[in-house]
């Protein structure tokens, strides 16, 4: 992976509270437990988007980067969704070097998820 001058991201939220306790309906337990679940999942799916990048497989980046998003997403983890929506458009344009840059910014994210305390 490429590590350049990536940082993460100042302006987006790394996790919308709100919306984690909308969809645990306030359960602490719950959110803690899909929190961890979604670093864990986030994290067994970044070495494959580095495959998927190594090989210039832009389907499986895409394909990989859009559920990564969506997890993300529905949880509130802002900040990892928006960088995974920005690698997966890059993705369908077979903008690897892009890609890269994106996949070291999200692997920041997670690490930001990881310091979120519920």
């Amino acid at each position: 992976m490429q590590t350049g001058s990536v940082r993460p991201s100042d302006t987006t939220i790394v996790l919308d509270r709100e919306q984690l306790r909308e969809v645990t309906l306030e359960d602490e337990d719950l959110m803690r437990q899909l929190l961890a679940a979604l670093i864990e999942d986030t994290e067994r799916q970044i070495p494959l988007l580095e495959l998927a990048i190594r090989s210039t497989d832009i389907e499986q980046c895409a394909r990989l980067a859009h559920y990564c998003k969506g997890a993300c997403a529905s949880v509130g983890a802002r900040a990892a969704a928006d960088v995974l929506t920005q690698l997966e458009r890059n993705a369908k344009v077979g903008a690897m070097d892009e890609c890269s840059t994106q996949l070291v910014a999200l692997a920041m994210e997670v690490d930001r998820l990881r310091g979120e305390e519920i």
